[in-house]
């Protein structure tokens, strides 16, 4: 029930960030929470496909989709992104053992983190300008080292780890959850707003504190047990 209302509070702030306002947007929040709630209790079954949806979604159409530019003449696709950006990523919240979730979100709050200080140091070629002027290549690169970092120190504590599968899962969701940032800002930006919302005071809204994490969630659901399978 708690992820249920967490994503339909995001699919509320998504569809403000799509334009649809007054009652459009609280029909496109209950949309969206209803959504996940079917898919849930229908089981893995129906979880799978939309993790394996939002996979191929982060990792091919959103970068893509960047490159092209987001702006208001693809709200109808923009409208529909809301379900696979918000849906898989409350299946994967409520699916994962909870150490498992924190060290997913953990691992995006050291990339992101480590991303911010060697930018700041060391940044000089700007990775999205249009999009996020503040992020440079420095600074990617940084945020995908002190992911691998992380990895192999939490690689250390279990026993039995598939190094590689360990080390290039953690540099793929790294990756990830730099274009999950980047597709939100680029939303926001064709929305012209600096923050999702304003559920959060002095944070913004619910899509500033999970946009990363929206797109790295779905595929550490679909990995973690693969590794662990092959540990």
């Amino acid at each position: 029930m708690l992820v249920a209302l967490i994503v339909a509070a995001g699919g509320f702030e998504w569809a403000r960030l799509c334009r649809l306002r007054g009652p459009a947007a609280w029909v496109y929040a209950a949309l969206v929470g209803a959504a996940f709630t079917a898919l849930f209790a229908i089981g893995d079954s129906a979880a799978r496909p939309a993790l394996v949806t939002a996979a191929v979604f982060w990792l091919l159409a959103a970068p893509l989709w960047l490159a092209r530019g987001v702006g208001m003449q693809h709200r109808t696709a923009l409208v529909l992104s809301g379900f696979v950006v918000l849906v898989p990523a409350g299946l994967a919240l409520a699916a994962l053992p909870p150490l498992k979730v924190l060290a997913v979100l953990v691992l995006v709050w050291i990339a992101d983190t480590a991303a911010y200080f060697v930018g700041r140091t060391w940044g000089r070629r700007k990775l999205a300008p249009s999009i996020s002027p503040g992020k440079t290549w420095e600074g990617a690169a940084g945020g995908v080292l002190g992911a691998l970092a992380y990895a192999i120190i939490c690689g250390g504590f279990v026993g039995g780890a598939a190094w590689l599968a360990l080390v290039g899962g953690a540099a793929l969701l790294a990756v990830l959850s730099i274009v999950g940032d980047l597709f939100e800002s680029a939303a926001k930006r064709q929305a012209g707003v600096k923050d999702s919302g304003t559920l959060l005071p002095g944070h913004g809204g619910i899509l500033d504190r999970i946009d990363s994490a929206t797109a790295t969630l779905p595929l550490a659901a679909l990995l973690l047990p693969w590794m662990r399978a092959n540990a």
